[in-house]
């Protein structure tokens, strides 16, 4: 089926079950903790035998020596795989760096060999015993450093302009009254997620299969197949159940590779999870940014020139931090500059964390607003307001499908109290300062190729199959939702089966792309399905009604779908493909982020008080697993705003916090209560499913939410993230 005009009312316009707030179907083996993670799948292979990758001790150079005898005479040891015996690998589409590194060492604790034992602990002691010798070279571990060496990349990683210009930035902003010009930071951040990058691999003959914790089947098992030089119909990558991702999973790591090889090495299953300094510093970070705002205004508010351009680094071959993406969508100007540096920087790789771009990018640019706002002495709620569009700033003759920028803002003013809100540093209640603070949010809204094939039995069971994954956002029950209000039955009668590489191929989880564009492959396919079921009842397909487990015709009795079915069953299998609404339309998702935070006046202590999230995302499929997403989401932005920071040893190349004592995330006691608002809003230029999504909008301006509060609380400025009590202690008003 393709999608290439605007949807008019379908089936899932009934809303009996899509747009209800209902109880995660996988939920209750999560909680008994009978849903297998790749690591425990003990169902699948007999005798596994356990692996434990050995990481390089230097970020660039050369292997000089590499000694396993040692190790290869430990107790219990079955193998070494090393680059010298693992044969002839290739380089996948999605890997900057090679998964097995040797001679030459690209990045710190790049895989340099792989010990295979019949115990974990037996394979821990005896990866103790490899000796490596190296030749270091000198490398380049700071961005601020290498700013200066940065260059334009060909194209960010949508492959948009590295730079944009409209208008006459350049004259606009030297000839305005009211004007910004400031620089701001993020560090770089791990995804930090729960369950460790883990494999099972077994081999059968010349045919793999990994159980592996990866977001995007289809992805993965490409590039294994071109990494181990396999055909494709040779890999199978089955990822039923994920324990967090946040991006960190989007791609084929090294505990995939290593497990293969050293499965094939020993001739019996593998597992190898990845030791928690390796999930930093050997798959992939949000890189750091260095950001450049300038902005322009007139005594009205409304902006005149808004500029802004970003700085990140990546090894060799990698690519930006797109941070000045949301920049030129967000708000109005007739004159406009964005650009992007990238430096080759030779850390670990730099890649998609929990919306790459927009992140980090909304972190400056939503400070920015609220200088440029507090300057031309407007309240930063009306400033955003006023500088409000319908249209794309850049192409003013394509509209957006759907923007409700300034009714999100409103509304969250209402319901947060905005109107209280004191002049910076004058609100306290006893030792604690208090501020409010406020950021816009933007996301684009991205649809991907989705497919699904649907299964209907002689019981009345519909079964969904497709190899879309749950990273823990709910995919099985918006699946099961879909499937459901398509066929007219309840979702006590719709199995789901998801993340395994022969089932037909989904968009994948990623980008906020995957809800939408997951339940729109399963639409099509529940659309062949129905009108396989009316041919059988001999009624017209366009007139069917499915309801209560039948189908039926206008006016006229039906048959049940068990009927229908017969002792033989129906099949259906389409995918869902998209025309060129994106070119003609911008698809954005908006909403407004609120924080009230409590500064400690002695101390700089901070406590965020309350938040708010407003949202505009199109259909919300399943409010209860939404407002899950958007919660969580805040709390990542928290996250960044106060404490996440990678702390790079520029000596030695690598991130020194590389485990979860040393890298802080929020705890529950970190976070109050959150609200999360949607507004009623459908878009049918997005999908027929008329929904977009909210997993990566729900982070998008929270760090500068947090920001502005804290600026209120204490009239204290930091542009440098994480706002850690130190950047404040000097600045705090002296106390009597």
């Amino acid at each position: 089926m393709k999608f290439d005009t605007p949807a008019t009312t379908n089936p899932i316009d009934q809303l009996r079950i899509v747009g209800k707030p209902t109880d995660r179907i996988d939920g209750p083996r999560k909680t008994t903790g009978t849903a297998p993670y790749a690591y425990e799948r003990h169902d699948v292979a007999r005798n596994p035998a356990y692996g434990y990758v050995v990481g390089a001790g230097i970020a660039k150079g050369r292997i000089t020596a590499l000694d396993t005898a040692a190790a290869e005479a430990a107790p219990g040891v079955l193998a070494v795989v090393t680059a010298a015996n693992a044969g002839k690998l290739g380089h996948g589409k999605f890997n900057t760096a090679r998964l097995l590194g040797g001679p030459e060492i690209q990045h710190y604790h790049q895989a340099v060999a792989l010990v295979v034992a019949e115990g974990f602990e037996q394979a821990r002691a005896a990866a103790a015993l490899i000796r490596v010798d190296y030749a270091a070279a000198p490398g380049a571990f700071s961005l601020a450093k290498a700013r200066e060496g940065a260059r334009p990349p060909k194209a960010d990683g949508g492959g948009s302009p590295s730079a944009t210009h409209v208008g006459d930035f350049d004259g606009a902003f030297a000839q305005a009254a009211v004007k910004i010009d400031a620089t701001y930071t993020t560090p770089d951040q791990a995804h930090a997620m729960m369950e460790p990058h883990a494999t099972l691999a077994v081999w059968e003959g010349d045919r793999l299969t990994v159980w592996t914790a990866n977001q995007m089947i289809d992805w993965g098992r490409g590039d294994l197949a071109r990494t181990l030089g396999l055909p494709r119909d040779k890999v199978r990558l089955i990822s039923p159940f994920i324990g967090g991702g946040f991006g960190g999973k989007l791609f084929l790591r090294a505990d995939v590779l290593m497990a293969a090889l050293g499965a094939k090495a020993v001739g019996r299953p593998v597992k190898v999870a990845l030791q928690r300094p390796l999930m930093f510093n050997n798959t992939t970070h949000r890189p750091a940014t260095i950001q450049r705002l300038r902005i322009a205004a007139g005594q009205d508010g409304r902006i005149t020139a808004i500029g802004h351009e970003s700085w990140s680094g990546d090894l060799e071959g990698g690519g930006p931090e797109t941070a000045v993406a949301q920049t030129r969508l967000l708000y109005a100007g007739a004159n406009r500059m964005t650009a992007m540096k990238l430096a080759v920087l030779d850390l670990p790789e730099g890649n998609a964390m929990r919306a790459p771009g927009e992140a980090p990018g909304l972190m400056a640019l939503e400070i920015a607003i609220d200088e440029i706002a507090e300057k031309v002495g407007m309240d930063p709620v009306q400033f955003r307001i006023v500088n409000d569009t319908q249209v794309d700033p850049e192409k003013p003759e394509r509209p957006f499908s759907q923007r409700r920028l300034s009714e999100c803002l409103r509304t969250g003013a209402e319901r947060f109290g905005w109107s209280r809100r004191a002049a910076p540093g004058q609100r306290r209640e006893g030792r604690w300062l208090i501020g409010l603070g406020v950021a816009a949010a933007f996301r684009n809204n991205l649809v991907m190729k989705s497919g699904a094939r649907v299964r209907l039995d002689g019981r009345g069971i519909v079964t969904v199959e497709t190899d879309m994954t749950d990273i823990g956002t709910g995919s099985y029950t918006i699946l099961a939702q879909t499937a459901a209000e398509m066929m007219g039955v309840g979702l006590d009668k719709v199995v789901v089966r998801l993340g395994d590489s022969s089932l037909p191929v989904s968009a994948g989880s990623g980008g906020q792309w995957g809800a939408n564009s997951s339940t729109a492959g399963v639409y099509a396919a529940c659309m062949q399905l129905r009108a396989l079921v009316a041919k059988q009842a001999g009624l017209d397909p366009e007139n069917a009604v499915f309801a209560d487990g039948q189908v039926r015709g206008g006016g006229s009795g039906g048959i049940s779908l068990a009927e229908a079915a017969g002792k033989e069953g129906l099949v259906a299998e389409d995918h869902m493909t998209y025309g060129d609404l994106d070119k003609k339309y911008q698809q954005s998702t908006f909403g407004g982020h609120f924080c009230e935070v409590a500064v400690d006046a002695y101390t700089g202590e901070v406590r965020v008080r309350r938040m708010l999230a407003v949202c505009a995302a199109g259909r919300i499929l399943n409010p209860k697993a939404a407002r899950s997403q958007v919660i969580g989401a805040m709390t990542m932005g928290v996250g960044a705003a106060l404490m996440e920071a990678l702390h790079v040893d520029e000596r030695r190349g690598f991130f020194v916090n590389h485990d979860l004592a040393g890298y802080e995330v929020p705890v529950h006691a970190d976070i109050p209560h959150q609200e999360v608002i949607f507004l009623d809003e459908t878009d049918p230029i997005s999908s027929p499913m008329k929904a977009k999504g909210v997993g990566e909008l729900g982070i998008c301006g929270v760090g500068a939410a947090v920001a502005n509060a804290i600026h209120n609380a204490t009239g204290i400025r930091v542009r440098d993230y994480p706002i850690t009590l130190d950047k404040l202690l000097k600045d705090l008003p002296r106390m009597a």
